[in-house]
Formats: structure tokens, C-alpha cells, sequence
């Protein structure tokens, strides 16, 4: 894994990854980016993946089974960490 996402500590979705799944802790925004953002599904506790993200341009990710393409300022104010894995007592 991604050494930036060895910690539990929030992590901005610009920095993470391709291919890495993660739950949204907090969207750092005003109201209106928060509001639209919420209308796509980037609520706290939703899951996504990273599907593609070069640190330059656009960072596209599927949230509700939908790609989205989110700025490089949208994908730096959603805090996120990895998703936990499960314990399934095997």
C-alpha cells in the first residue's frame, strides 16, 4: 500500500492513489461545493475508488456505481482514509 495511505490519518482524495478504495471522513468546503458534492454521492462514510489520478488534471473516481471527474481543488478538500478491512474471523 501506498506509503501515504500506511497511516489511519485523513488523507486529501488528490493525493491517493489509482485503484485504491477509501471512505470519506469530511469535505472541507463552503456550502455550495459541499451541497453539489453531496447531490454526487461524496457524503461522510461513503466509499470510493480512485480510478484515475496522475497529480495533474482531473482525479476520476466511482462513487454509487457512477464515474465522476473532480477538479484538483474538489479532490483536495475531501478527506479521506482507507477503507478498513474486514475481519471476518477466518
Amino acid at each position: 500500500m501506498d506509503s501515504i495511505l500506511a497511516t489511519l490519518s485523513p488523507t486529501p482524495l488528490g493525493d491517493v492513489p489509482d485503484g485504491v478504495e477509501v471512505q470519506i471522513l469530511e469535505v472541507q468546503s463552503g456550502q455550495a461545493l459541499r451541497s453539489r458534492l453531496a447531490c454526487l454521492g461524496f457524503l461522510p462514510g461513503a466509499r470510493l475508488r480512485v480510478i484515475q489520478n496522475t497529480r495533474h488534471g482531473p482525479v476520476l473516481v466511482v462513487v454509487r456505481s457512477s464515474r465522476v471527474a473532480l477538479g484538483r481543488g474538489e479532490a483536495g478538500r475531501i478527506l479521506v482514509q482507507p477503507v478498513p478491512l474486514k475481519n471476518d474471523g477466518s
